[in-house]
């Protein structure tokens, strides 16, 4: 080695990169020993050559020194320049360090390196990090010769081992007693490890990591219960390969709950464990018997991950005596586009044996599908759909519903529709709109398909340049609206059959409505409109007198006919406020009151001409009739309506001193959202067939204790009398003896929601209104017996833990729905309530981990209890206990379930019910 001038220059060539870094000067040698330090560092790292170079403004040039063949090297003849000469140091390959990028260590006590053992011990919350490895623990040594880490425990002062070690690559993490690591092949030794891959846990007395996806378990256990040291529950097995975010695949599997070996063994198991959101895979069924059905397998079938916008459920159910169902659910959905669902069911029932007088069969199904279009997408255009259909029998049938609220309903409704918006001046809309309309207790329906509904918006034909609409004059307006329909009325029976085309009704109409809106003595608004309407149909018909068959014979005539009315109506109202102050030291300082009456006279001409006379019968006798009788649209009036209609709406408002002294402003509440009157009179009354005065119209509503209590009533004032039959006569009640009005109906309704929850009322069951039921659980809950892995409680979460705020006092959740309903009938001098019932339902935490609800209800005109529901919950942490049991009425049952609640473990549950009567 040569030093020039009190300083040392150093050529760094790294072996493994061919890198060079020249010109690194350094002080002598014998002056600073950090020099010394870091040169040795550098040379241990495998760097090449050290040459010596003269200082710049040297004088005379360095001497040449004479080099192997293999090495050759000249000296520079420049005088200022340094020569350079190169020495061959050694002849042996310098090791190539097994460490070949950056790594940071630390420990709270001390890091101990042993030159002779070549090791690094750190000791106490120890943490090394090299490339994607992390590992923390109470104690690591670093072996250098055997290029190999260990980690491991230590123990606290009073002997107890802590800061087990957390090794982690890249997305796998463990947690063991002890691991042992070789950086060179990548595998390691693991005791007692802890890991978790989604939902799982795994736990395993010796894990051998063969490469970074691959890792074989010996006397593993895996469960999805949050304490892999205590588990509920966990499948116990000698042999595993774990390929990490991928599967497991195990030897002899065993169950063990409570750590009681089960019978439950497979001779081998494979899990899946994707990171993808969803992963195709078999359901498998449960076993049930029914005494009219026989045994069955039921809910078994098949999950399809077609992707991740859209999958498919394909389930079944099979019974022995032939019954069997089928169910295929779909939900699909594309970010900032759309989302929706489909759900379609069949089901081929088969009750008793062929030969028993009890032997049914029937076929019903059902199909649901829910559309909704983000507005983000489009907001010129949108789409929905919200479909129920399929047999009027479904809910009163199915084997797999079990919800009186769909059962009790009587209408099943779907509607999907299309619009779009077109930026014109003035703007256009089109709307397409399908509709169904299904009496589950007649089996009719009607349906639209479709509905055409286009429209130009208004036109203001006298407003000037500067756009004000002022006065009655500038205020007329005009647009132009189109609707289209092709209506079908039909019956299960031929649903989609020849015939319910054939007997579909056709028609358009247009109309053109001219309207206008002023001011009249500066406090009242008055407005005046006439519309003209042209209506259009492909059907009409007609009558006349068949002598053969001795009566009037109705004939349908296919072909194009139309017919053109119009009308006239005008307006007038105005606001009305009173104010009744009390004084501002009163509870009660004011009360405000606001009325709005308004006037409305409409008159539409008689339209005759469109109507004609037929002979009934052989006596001859004459009647009339327009061909457009039971068109899409009806017919026009063959008489004057000459009626003006009067209404008032009264809302009641107080101001109430606030209990919050630092309050300063009155608090406001409501005391009448709405009290309503309304009537109307007929000009053209002849008081034989039609009476001058109509009914007087009371309705209301207001909402109690702080908005949890809805009370709507309503009442019906009649101000004629009526004969000893029952019969309304032309002659005022007041002057038969009466009062002023006679109260002919009323009704009334309470509906109160309360909880200690903070919120109030229940979640919405949306599933129970989507079937046709009410979006509470007053009849019970939706129970769709396909899948009971779902919560009975809209509001249970697996996080929910019970607060305890003193020893005798904990809180347990609870909520209560209250319906109320009173109706009063007097028509015909009856006097007579006919329906008083009141429905309750209730769900408690009864203890932390038990939950139980009841919906029952009482009918005090048919004195007794009406639908009654129970159903109790039980958490088993990592399982979950369900009993549900509807003890009365056609509609009872029971259903027990216990299962899994993890997704991935969700074939594993045992599921009985009874049978539906049905």
């Amino acid at each position: 080695m040569i030093i020039f001038d009190k300083k040392l220059y150093v050529s760094l060539t790294c072996q493994k990169t061919s890198h060079n870094f020249t010109k690194i000067a350094f002080k002598p040698l014998h002056t600073n020993l950090f020099n010394i330090v870091l040169l040795s560092f550098f040379l241990t790292l495998g760097c090449g050559n050290l040459y010596s170079q003269e200082i710049k403004n040297k004088k005379k040039p360095l001497p040449t020194v004479k080099q192997t063949d293999k090495q050759k090297s000249t000296a520079t003849e420049k005088p200022e320049a340094p020569v350079s000469d190169t020495i061959k140091l050694d002849t042996v390959k310098a090791k190539k360090n097994f460490l070949d990028a950056v790594t940071k260590y630390k420990a709270k006590d001390y890091a101990k390196y042993d030159k002779k053992a070549k090791t690094l011990t750190l000791y106490n919350e120890a943490e090394l990090y090299y490339k994607d490895v992390e590992l923390k623990s109470g104690i690591i040594v670093l072996n250098m010769e055997k290029e190999e880490v260990y980690a491991g425990r230590i123990r606290d002062s009073a002997g107890v081992l802590i800061q087990y070690p957390n090794f982690k690559q890249g997305a796998s993490e463990v947690q063991p007693d002890s691991i042992r690591f070789n950086f060179k092949t990548k595998k390691a030794l693991i005791y007692n490890s802890r890991t978790e891959q989604g939902e799982f846990k795994i736990k395993a007395a010796i894990t051998k990591k063969e490469n970074d996806s691959v890792y074989f378990l010996r006397g593993a256990r895996f469960t999805t219960a949050k304490d892999i040291d205590n588990p509920e529950y966990y499948f116990q097995t000698n042999k595993v390969k774990f390929i990490p975010g991928k599967k497991v695949i195990t030897g002899l599997t065993n169950m063990v709950i409570a750590d009681v070996p089960t019978p439950l063994a497979l001779p081998f198991a494979y899990f899946p464990m994707s990171q993808e959101k969803s992963v195709s895979g078999i359901i498998l069924p449960s076993y049930n018997d029914s005494n009219t059905r026989g045994f069955s397998l039921q809910n078994g079938g098949y999950y399809f991950a077609l992707s991740d916008n859209y999958d498919l459920t394909v389930l079944g159910d099979y019974y022995t005596n032939g019954s069997y169902a089928m169910r295929f659910e779909s939900t699909y959905a594309a970010k900032y586009k759309y989302r929706g669902n489909l759900n379609i069911r069949y089901e081929n029932l088969i009750t008793s044996e062929r030969g028993y007088p009890d032997y049914s069969k029937e076929k019903i199904y059902n199909i649901q599908w829910s559309h909704s279009k983000d507005t983000k997408s489009n907001p010129n255009s949108t789409f929905s759909a919200s479909v129920n259909m399929g047999s009027s029998k479904y809910f009163k049938r199915s084997i797999n519903q079990a919800n009186a609220g769909s059962n009790l309903n009587n209408t099943l409704n779907s509607s999907i529709s299309y619009s779009k918006t077109f930026n014109t001046i003035p703007q256009a809309r089109i709307s397409l709109t399908a509709t169904h309309s299904q009496n589950t207790q007649t089996e009719k329906i009607d349906m639209t398909l479709p509905t055409l509904q286009a429209s130009v918006d208004r036109v203001y034909p006298f407003v000037g340049k500067d756009g004000v609409k002022k006065g009655f004059i500038k205020n007329i307006n005009l647009q132009y609206n189109l609707s289209g329909k092709n209506s079908i009325s039909t019956t299960d029976s031929l649903f989609f059959k020849p015939q319910m085309f054939r007997d579909a009704k056709i028609g358009m109409q247009h109309s053109i409505p001219i309207s206008t809106n002023f001011k009249l003595f500066k406090y009242f608004s008055a407005g005046a409109s006439t519309n003209y309407q042209e209506t259009w149909v492909t059907k009409t018909e007609n009558r006349q007198y068949d002598a053969t068959k001795g009566q009037a014979v109705t004939t349908t005539v296919n072909g194009f006919d139309a017919y053109r009315t119009y009308n006239f109506s005008t307006n007038l109202g105005t606001t009305i406020y009173g104010t009744f102050n009390f004084g501002d030291d009163k509870k009660i300082q004011s009360i405000r009151h606001v009325m709005r009456p308004t006037m409305t006279y409409s008159y539409t001409p008689s339209f005759d001409q469109y109507y004609d006379n037929y002979t009934v019968d052989a006596s001859g006798k004459i009647s009339t009739y327009s061909r457009f009788d039971n068109g899409i649209f009806g017919a026009p009036g063959n008489s004057n309506s000459n009626i003006v209609s009067f209404a008032l709406s009264n809302t009641f408002e107080a101001k109430v001193r606030d209990r919050d002294s630092t309050k300063t402003e009155p608090k406001k509440i409501m005391l009448l959202n709405n009290l309503n009157f309304s009537t109307s009179y007929n000009f053209n009354a002849d008081g034989k067939q039609t009476l001058a005065w109509q009914p007087v119209i009371v309705s209301g509503g207001t909402q109690l204790l702080d908005n949890k209590m809805n009370v709507n009533f309503g009442a019906v004032l009649n101000p004629y009398a009526i004969d000893g039959a029952g019969h309304v006569m032309n002659v005022f009640n007041i002057d038969n003896g009466g009062s002023l009005f006679r109260l002919t109906s009323a009704n009334l309704t309470v509906n109160y929601s309360f909880s200690n929850k903070g919120g109030g009322a229940q979640e919405k069951n949306t599933q129970s209104q989507r079937n046709g039921g009410r979006n509470d659980d007053l009849f019970g809950t939706n129970t769709d017996l396909n899948d009971s892995r779902n919560s009975q409680f809209a509001n249970e979460k697996d996080d929910d833990k019970d607060v305890i705020t003193e020893f005798f006092r904990s809180k347990l959740p609870w909520d209560m729905t209250m319906a109320y309903s009173l109706t009063y009938s007097n028509a015909a001098r009856e006097n007579k309530i006919t329906g008083n019932s009141i429905m309750i339902s209730a769900n408690m935490d009864i203890t932390p981990k038990w939950k139980g609800g009841v919906s029952t209800g009482y009918d005090f005109v048919q004195k007794g209890v009406t639908f009654t529901q129970f159903r109790f919950e039980r958490d088993l942490l990592s399982w979950r206990m369900a009993f549900n049991w509807t003890p009365i009425g056609p509609n009872s049952n029971w259903n027990f379930f216990i299962g899994i609640k993890s997704g991935m473990l969700s074939d594993i549950k045992w599921n009985k019910r009874s049978t539906l009567n049905r």
